[in-house]
């Protein structure tokens, strides 16, 4: 069930990288900018794939592999996916900083900043969904107890279910 639910968040996250990159081709050969537009961007990766997807899997099944696997799951875990965490909120703030200096000044260089900032960003999120979904969850998935699985379960019914964003 949480593994389910984190496979399909994924599937909205992807969703939403092809938009952004599809913005960002505009973008370079349109010229075509709303700051509006990539704010409400921001503010997706910040609450969607930040606040709600990537804070499941750091409190629910990060932490339990942590607890339970050990050392066997670390490189993975905090030398791999947390790290790639916070690369993304690296790009996120990399890129609000760049779009409201385009906003102000429409530049080459603000521009391009905005492509770099943004396009690194899609990256990132394509490698590490696929990451998760084809080594990391089947590892969890092998690796965990069925007990812990069961909790993990009970534990995202209860705390995330009934919040998450439809």
């Amino acid at each position: 069930m949480l593994i389910e639910a984190l496979l399909k968040e994924h599937e909205e996250i992807s969703r939403f990288s092809e938009k952004l990159e599809q913005r960002c081709i505009a973008l370079m050969e349109e010229n075509e900018f709303c700051a509006d537009v990539f704010r409400e961007d921001i503010a997706f990766i910040r609450t969607y794939a930040d606040e709600q997807h990537h804070k499941k899997e750091e409190d629910l099944l990060f932490r339990a592999m942590l607890e339970e696997i050990g050392q066997a799951a670390v490189p993975a875990i905090r030398q791999g996916m947390l790290v790639e965490h916070d690369m993304g909120r690296m790009y996120v703030g990399e890129l609000e900083n760049a779009v409201e200096r385009y906003a102000k000044e429409r530049t080459p260089a603000n521009k391009l900043e905005i492509l770099a900032q943004a396009m690194g960003y899609v990256h990132l999120i394509r490698r590490h969904i696929y990451k998760e979904n084809n080594a990391v969850y089947p590892f969890a998935q092998r690796a965990l107890s069925q007990e812990t699985m069961q909790k993990l379960n009970e534990q995202y019914q209860k705390e995330w279910k009934p919040n998450e964003i439809a």
